[in-house]
C-alpha cells in the first residue's frame, strides 16, 4: 500500500470510529464496534447502505422553501452526512454542486443524477487535484470531508475569494479530555507533536488533533467566515455503521435484552436528518464560530435511550438488563454507543451543546429516530442488515446475560 492509499484509508477508517479520544480501556469495550465499523472504508459502505433517499418526517428546522436561493458547494457528499445535507437543502429550494472522487458514483451507479457534480480530489497533489473549483463561485461550502490539516488548508485557500461562508464538519474529539461534566466549545484541544502528520495513528489518537488543526486551517484561509460543527455520534437513517442502528435491530426482536452500564448512563446523540437541516440553516443565516452538535436537547440516558427506541417500535416483549462494567470486562463484549462514565471517559456523553440549540439547532425525539433507523434498514438486503447491525451476536449477548445469572 502507497502513502497516499494508506492515508486515504485512514481517512475512512476515521469516519467510522468512535467519536472519542481513545483510551486503552476504551479501546477494548469499542474493540467489538470499532472492528466491524473499521473493516469496511466509508465510501465502500454507504453505497451499499443507501437503498434510496433519506425520508422527511416532521422535524424542528424551518418548513417550506427559502426566501432567498443560495448555492451551494457540498465536499464530498454521498457519503452519510451528505446526503442529509443535500435533502435539507432541496427542500429549500437550493441549488447544489458536489466534488468528490466519483468513486461512490461509479459503485452505486449514480447519485443526485439531478445535482451537478465536478469530480476531482480533496488532495492537491493527487490527479487534477481542486481544479474544477478554479473560476466558480459559491454562497457557500459544506467540508464533510476534511482530515488532514494541508488537505483542508488547500480548499479553503482555493475558495477563500469565491464562496462567502464556509461550514467545517468536525468532531467532538477534538478534545484533549473527556472527564469535566458539560464542557462548552471552550474545553482544552488536543495536539500532535508534529502537525504536518497525516497518519491517524495506530490507535486513531491524531484523528481528533488533526481535525483541530483541520478547523484551524479553515479559519485561517477565511476569517470570521466559518462555522466548525464538532458532532458527537451521528445516527439515523443511513447510519453506515452498526453503533446505534443495532439497538432498533436488536429491541425490534424483543426478549430479555442486555445493555451496558446502568440505566442512568448517560448518553448523546445527533440525528443525521438534525443535523443536515442545521447546517442548512447556519448557511442561511450566515451563522459562524464553533458548535458542539450533540444531543438530544436537555440530555438522554441509557434507560432512556432503550425505552425510547422500545417505544418508537411498539415492541411489547422486551425487557433489559443493565450490565456493570466488570461484567462486560469480565467477559470482553462491547456494546456499542456506550461509554463508561469512569476515568477518562468519565464525562464523554456530557458535553455542553447549548450554544447549538440556542443557533437554530432542533433535535428529534429518540423514538423518531429509531423508527426511521429501522424502516430504513428493513429496505436494505439482509447481508447488508447484518453488516450494519451485528455489533453484538446473540451468543455474546447471551454469554454476558448468563454470567449475571440471568
Amino acid at each position: 500500500m502507497t502513502a497516499k492509499s494508506d492515508r486515504t484509508t485512514q481517512a475512512n477508517q476515521a469516519r467510522t470510529h468512535f467519536e472519542s479520544s481513545t483510551t486503552s480501556r476504551r479501546m477494548f469495550l469499542a474493540a467489538g464496534a470499532l472492528a466491524a465499523a473499521a473493516a469496511t472504508p466509508l465510501s465502500a459502505l454507504a453505497s451499499r447502505a443507501f437503498g434510496h433517499r433519506l425520508a422527511q418526517p416532521e422535524a424542528g428546522a424551518a418548513k417550506g422553501e427559502a426566501e432567498k436561493k443560495l448555492k451551494i458547494l457540498i465536499l464530498g457528499g454521498t457519503g452519510f452526512l451528505g446526503p442529509a445535507c443535500v435533502d435539507a437543502a432541496q427542500a429549500r429550494g437550493h441549488t447544489l454542486t458536489l466534488f468528490n472522487r466519483g468513486v461512490t458514483e461509479k459503485r452505486k451507479g449514480g447519485m443526485f443524477p439531478e445535482i451537478e457534480k465536478l469530480v476531482g480530489d480533496r488532495d492537491p497533489n493527487k490527479g487534477e487535484g481542486l481544479k474544477a473549483l478554479e473560476g466558480r463561485t459559491w454562497d457557500a461550502v459544506i467540508d464533510t470531508s476534511a482530515y488532514v490539516p494541508r488537505i483542508a488548508k488547500a480548499s479553503a485557500q482555493l475558495l477563500a475569494e469565491s464562496v462567502g461562508h464556509y461550514t467545517l464538519i468536525s468532531t467532538v474529539s477534538v478534545y484533549k479530555t473527556n472527564n469535566t461534566a458539560n464542557e462548552d466549545e471552550s474545553g482544552e484541544l488536543g495536539t500532535v507533536t508534529d502537525p504536518t502528520i497525516e497518519e491517524m495513528g495506530k490507535e486513531f489518537e491524531n484523528y481528533g488533533p488533526l481535525k483541530a488543526l483541520c478547523e484551524k486551517a479553515a479559519q485561517e484561509a477565511m476569517p470570521g467566515r466559518v462555522c466548525n460543527i464538532r458532532p458527537g455520534y451521528i445516527v439515523g437513517p443511513g447510519d453506515p455503521t452498526p453503533r446505534f442502528n443495532y439497538w432498533p435491530a436488536r429491541i425490534a426482536k424483543g426478549g430479555k435484552i442486555a445493555v451496558p452500564g446502568s440505566a442512568q448512563d448517560p448518553v448523546q446523540v445527533i440525528d443525521v436528518r438534525d443535523l443536515g437541516e442545521w447546517i442548512i440553516h447556519i448557511i442561511e443565516q450566515q451563522i459562524t464560530g464553533t458548535f458542539n452538535a450533540i444531543g438530544p436537547k436537555g440530555g438522554m440516558t441509557m434507560g432512556r435511550m432503550v425505552e425510547g427506541i422500545q417505544k418508537g417500535l411498539d415492541v411489547k416483549d422486551a425487557t433489559f438488563t443493565h450490565v456493570p462494567l466488570e461484567a462486560l470486562e469480565k467477559s470482553q463484549v462491547s456494546f456499542p454507543i456506550w461509554v463508561p462514565p469512569t476515568g477518562d471517559t468519565v464525562a464523554f456523553h456530557t458535553r455542553n451543546g447549548e450554544k447549538a440549540f440556542q443557533n437554530g439547532l432542533k433535535s428529534r425525539t429518540i423514538e423518531d429516530t429509531a423508527k426511521a433507523t429501522y424502516d430504513w434498514l428493513q429496505t436494505l438486503t439482509e447481508d447488508r442488515r447484518v453488516r450494519l447491525t451485528g455489533a453484538v451476536t446473540s451468543e455474546q449477548e447471551q454469554a454476558v446475560l448468563a454470567s449475571l445469572g440471568e
